[in-house]
């Protein structure tokens, strides 16, 4: 979207994620992702999406939105795996210390859990 001045604003895509389902061994397509971050009123979204053919997620966040502190990855799953999983949402909270570096969250995922870590 562009400024009031009517430039683009420049985009800090140093956030990823990367979602597997460890039943099928494939990557989870078409997966609600939104990144917040957490400010002196609580926490705001900066930025959503969904998981592409290969389950990977780049997000774009604004160039003056990423900075050092508190950030947490929303996945709303249960479309993906259905009625009967038992996490229907994902919050996987995390501090960003050095925002020069990238950040990779990968999720693997099932019907019944999750794992994740901090990849690069």
């Amino acid at each position: 979207m562009p400024s009031d001045d009517g430039t683009q604003p420049e985009f800090h895509a140093k956030i990823s994620t990367h979602i597997l389902d460890t039943v099928t061994g494939e990557p989870a397509r078409d997966v609600y992702v939104r990144l917040e971050r957490r400010d002196s009123e609580g926490w705001r979204m900066i930025a959503e999406g969904r998981t592409d053919d290969d389950g990977r997620l780049r997000h774009r966040v604004p160039l003056h939105e990423w900075q050092a502190g508190g950030y947490r990855l929303f996945f709303y799953v249960e479309p993906y795996l259905g009625d009967e999983c038992f996490f229907p949402e994902i919050t996987i909270a995390f501090h960003v210390r050095d925002a020069e570096r990238n950040y990779h969250v990968p999720l693997l995922l099932s019907r019944f859990g999750y794992t994740t870590y901090r990849g690069s």
